[in-house]
């Protein structure tokens, strides 16, 4: 039998049920009030849902119900209204729909206990539940999609604001006093350093290239906040003291490409500059140390600061190694660089390259006449490292 069969048949009745009901309208609002108060902590507390509001939903609640029982035309817009109101408010979703549940249950009650008052038919009784929990169904549904409507809208502005702090806040445009202060809070970061700045080459652009970096440092203790750029991804991160390892360590374990890790700085009025340096840790990092620390190696970070001005250094000073051919010149160079992490040792770089002590100093020779420059004189030899620095990292 359709629903519209059943309706036309036992219309009267069902129209006498309402009337009863709505006789009663002020009673069951308040016992469907009460009855929500009493089983969702919630809204026990009257805090950010009133009382009186409570008893406005609850009354637009049963009218609705009540009109769906007698028509088929009805608009859960009072539903639509309260997903919007109770998403502005706060409302967990699920204690609104708790609240939704019970108060059905609460008229359910009532039209049983009034149906058997007016010896109403169990045929027309069922029917009438089975309306009730279907309008019940397409009410609840309406308030769902509003909230999360909202909910949707708020957390997309969040964002968007969210962003816009990172960007000023990495830019050097958000400094003291309480604008600082409400960017900390909004970000959830420390109120007070270390800090340091990671910028990350991304794989492509609108790709991450740490993907859930913020999640996943979150669930090791570190606060984030990070900006996604057409070719970086680029963090303020809160690093106390002895986390910097943890940093570095999840860096390396999530990177996709290269990274930059600026060093730490105690105000966040620093950020700016901490980018750059972030940037320039950046350029020093290669495919075998992808995660690169600005502190780690300073002689590094001084080549690859300035790339126009380090290109003419390097010309300078080894332009006079370009007359071997490529491989000799970068048999003196590898040889050049052992020698200044072993120590200035020929001993030492012999036993590291698997050659003779004499073959080490032979070349070394061979990289002073070129360019007339002593490794015995302090001011020759950091030329030379600085520009072999630079030729590694600009190419």
């Amino acid at each position: 039998m359709s629903t519209e069969r059943v309706r036309s048949a036992s219309g009267p009745e069902i129209e006498d049920l309402v009337g009863r009901l709505r006789a009663r309208a002020d009673e069951l609002i308040e016992a469907m009030a009460a009855r929500i108060e009493h089983e969702i902590d919630f809204y026990r507390s009257g805090g950010l849902v009133r009382p009186d509001a409570l008893r406005a939903s609850c009354r637009a609640n049963l009218e609705f119900m009540l009109e769906s029982l007698v028509s088929d035309g009805s608009d859960p817009v009072s539903a639509r209204e309260t997903g919007r109101l109770r998403a502005e408010q706060g409302a967990p979703l699920a204690d609104v729909m708790a609240a939704y549940r019970v108060g059905t249950r609460s008229l359910w009650d009532a039209v049983l206990a009034e149906a058997a008052s007016a010896r109403i038919a169990d045929q027309v009784l069922v029917l009438a539940s089975s309306r009730l929990w279907q309008m019940q169904s397409s009410y609840t549904a309406a308030m769902t999609d509003s909230y999360r409507d909202v909910q949707s809208r708020r957390l997309l502005e969040q964002d968007q604001q969210r962003s816009a702090l990172v960007e000023a806040l990495l830019e050097g445009r958000v400094s003291g006093g309480g604008t600082l202060w409400e960017a900390v809070e909004l970000l959830r970061l420390p109120h007070q350093g270390p800090f340091v700045v990671v910028t990350a080459e991304v794989p492509e652009v609108g790709r991450q290239a740490l993907p859930a970096v913020e999640e996943r440092l979150r669930s090791v203790g570190l606060a984030s906040a990070w900006r996604l750029l057409p070719e970086l991804q680029v963090g303020v991160v809160g690093v106390p003291p002895g986390r910097l390892a943890a940093l570095v360590d999840l860096l390396r374990r999530s990177a996709t490409g290269r990274v930059g890790v600026s060093p730490p700085y105690d105000d966040l009025d620093g950020t700016g500059q901490a980018v750059r340096f972030a940037r320039v840790a950046l350029s020093g990092s290669t495919a075998d140390a992808p995660v690169a620390l600005f502190d780690e190696s300073p002689l590094t970070m001084a080549a690859v600061a300035a790339p126009d001005v380090m290109q003419y250094v390097v010309r300078k000073v080894l332009g006079g190694l370009d007359d071997f051919p490529p491989d000799d010149r970068e048999v003196l160079l590898d040889t050049l660089a052992a020698w200044s992490t072993h120590h200035g040792s020929a001993t030492e770089t012999g036993e590291y390259l698997y050659c003779h002590p004499n073959t080490v100093r032979h070349r070394l020779r061979r990289i002073e006449e070129r360019t007339g420059r002593s490794l015995s004189d302090p001011r020759s030899l950091a030329e030379l490292l600085l520009a072999l620095e630079a030729s590694r990292h600009l190419g």
